[in-house]
């Protein structure tokens, strides 16, 4: 597929398939990445908008959510990625919303003891927004819009990104862009 044609394509919402496993940036107190668990529904609209909602949870299951991340603003399309023809490189922009909600209190008492600037105390299932605002816990930086370095490609009517670096690092950076696909995501 062009571009274009994967962008009329992608004009939908999108959701997980089932939860998903990701590496963390988290170690184990031996010192082994801890796994992240999280579900996504992902919505595209014309003038390259998008709409991200992502829900981490405690278990492989997807019974125990702790916290919903919902992030919007505009693609950026690059090149094609060199990982299979009709891949392309994109840069997901935050520039509209980027918000956090605690869905349960323990995930709420950890991060009131993490430093950030700005924001009031968490509570749950009451959002703050993040956006441009410093929180090392979801590396961000204060003054600075958060982008995602990623890829898209679309076969056999699934929606693909890129899958999380093996070492938990975040696709904060060009050269952090992902080299493989992760699990897909359905048309709802």
């Amino acid at each position: 597929m062009t571009i274009e044609e994967t962008k009329a394509f992608i004009q939908a919402e999108w959701v997980s398939i089932t939860t998903e496993v990701r590496p963390s940036v988290t170690k184990s107190a031996a010192g082994d990445l801890q796994p992240f668990y999280c579900s996504r529904a992902f919505n595209y609209t014309p003038g390259d908008v998008f709409e991200c909602t992502v829900i981490n949870y405690a278990d492989p299951n997807g019974k125990v959510p702790l916290v919903k991340i919902h992030i919007k603003g505009h693609i950026v399309w690059q090149d094609e990625h060199p990982l299979t023809p009709g891949a392309y490189k994109v840069d997901y922009v935050a520039d509209e919303i980027y918000e956090a909600t605690p869905l349960i209190q323990g995930f709420a008492d950890a991060i009131n003891k993490l430093p950030a600037s700005g924001l009031d105390k968490w509570e749950v299932n009451i959002a703050q927004n993040l956006l441009k605002k410093g929180f090392p816990a979801f590396s961000l930086v204060e003054g600075e819009t958060y982008v995602d370095y990623d890829l898209i490609y679309v076969y056999d009517n699934l929606f693909f990104n890129g899958s999380k670096n093996v070492d938990g690092r975040a696709f904060d950076k060009p050269e952090n862009r992902p080299t493989n696909l992760q699990v897909p995501l359905i048309r709802k």
